[in-house]
């Protein structure tokens, strides 16, 4: 009966691991979420309304006018949603170096992001979730 005991939570054991790495994307796009929604607040610049304070939730980070341009500054913030600028590893890059596409960091207000990969990806992951 031990040796029934042991293999039986040796087997739930591995299971437990292999659906955890099988959800992992799932993780990662929560994770990627609650950065973009409640640590970079991404969706102030890059939804409509969201300078304002209440972001169009039907045009959630598709890109939005600068409200009070600055010489220098963007006039536009790019969409984000479904598919961020750039290739995936340009984007990446963006938010753990602060260097954009273009070798350059981003123009202002975009701050330059210093991210782990992981949360860079995460972030990634939940964007390119976003369908609109």
């Amino acid at each position: 009966m031990t040796f029934f005991v042991r293999c039986s939570f040796a087997s739930l054991f591995l299971f437990a691991a292999h659906v955890s790495a099988a959800e992992q994307p799932a993780g990662d796009v929560a994770r990627g979420q609650y950065i973009v929604e409640s640590v970079a607040m991404c969706e102030r610049c890059h939804s409509p309304g969201g300078a304002l304070g209440q972001p169009d939730p039907h045009h959630k980070l598709e890109g939005a006018p600068i409200l009070q341009p600055v010489p220098g500054w963007a006039i536009y913030a790019p969409r984000l949603a479904g598919r961020p600028p750039g290739t995936d590893e340009e984007f990446v890059r963006l938010l753990t170096t602060g260097i954009s596409r273009t070798g350059a960091p981003p123009r202002h207000p975009m701050p330059p992001f210093r991210m782990t990969k992981p949360d860079a990806e995460a972030v990634l992951a939940y964007l390119k979730s976003l369908h609109h």
